[in-house]
């Protein structure tokens, strides 16, 4: 039943759900393991997202194509997608990995979305797996402003508020947690002077505040 809630979220019913099963399995839990389906779906992926860019943005080039692609296809994209799947709620864990939070660490959550396209594929096909993907993916695509380029979040940001002639935003560490093996940052990006506050989160520092600053231009607006 639980599993079917995730089909219904990825608008996809696999016939052979044991392929669903093996997708939602990490190696700490046993075997048949998600790892072969998480190189197919790697591939899978990175073709869908590539015809995906050159279809929507004809004016950029090769190489900014590829820089976008590599944003796209990244861990923290990945796991970003996954949380709003809740996908760490239907993974299969060893009790150690349960035990340290794996069901929330961002390389497990990006893996086993990367399998679970895998296993669409090898279940249903491309066009399956190309379905789902474009549906998940449609509004990254679409926050996608291509007169920043291949500029990663913070220094978009910077150059917003200085196109402004606004002061830097502020990054300030609100939290640390977890075992040393897998922590998680929370992170805050302040820009006083527009009362905008914002929150990011993840495995390193970095992160955290590249998705504090991403959040920051989308609630600033242009």
């Amino acid at each position: 039943m639980k599993e079917q809630q995730l089909e219904a979220a990825l608008g996809h019913c696999f016939g052979r759900p044991e392929l669903l099963r093996q997708a939602l399995t990490h190696r700490s839990f046993g075997s048949p393991h998600n790892e072969r389906l998480e190189f197919l779906g790697d591939s899978v992926l990175n073709c869908v997202v590539a015809c995906a860019l050159y279809r929507n943005f004809g004016d950029i080039k090769e190489g900014e194509l590829s820089r976008l692609r590599a944003s796209l296809v990244r861990q923290e994209t990945l796991a970003g997608i996954a949380r709003e799947l809740a996908l760490g709620d239907f993974l299969r864990l060893g009790e150690g990995e349960l035990k340290s939070g794996g069901a929330q660490r961002p390389s497990i959550l990006a893996d086993a979305l990367e399998a679970l396209f895998g296993a669409i594929q090898v279940d249903a096909g491309f066009d399956a797996a190309r379905k789902v993907i474009e549906t998940l993916y449609r509004p990254a695509i679409a926050r996608i402003d291509p007169s920043t380029g291949d500029k990663d979040p913070k220094t978009a940001l910077q150059e917003l508020l200085q196109g402004r002639h606004l002061q830097l935003p502020r990054y300030a560490l609100l939290a640390t947690r977890g075992a040393a093996h897998a922590q998680e940052f929370e992170v805050e990006c302040a820009i006083p002077e527009l009362g905008v506050r914002t929150t990011g989160s993840g495995a390193s520092r970095r992160i955290a505040e590249q998705q504090a600053a991403e959040r920051a231009i989308a609630g600033i607006g242009k």
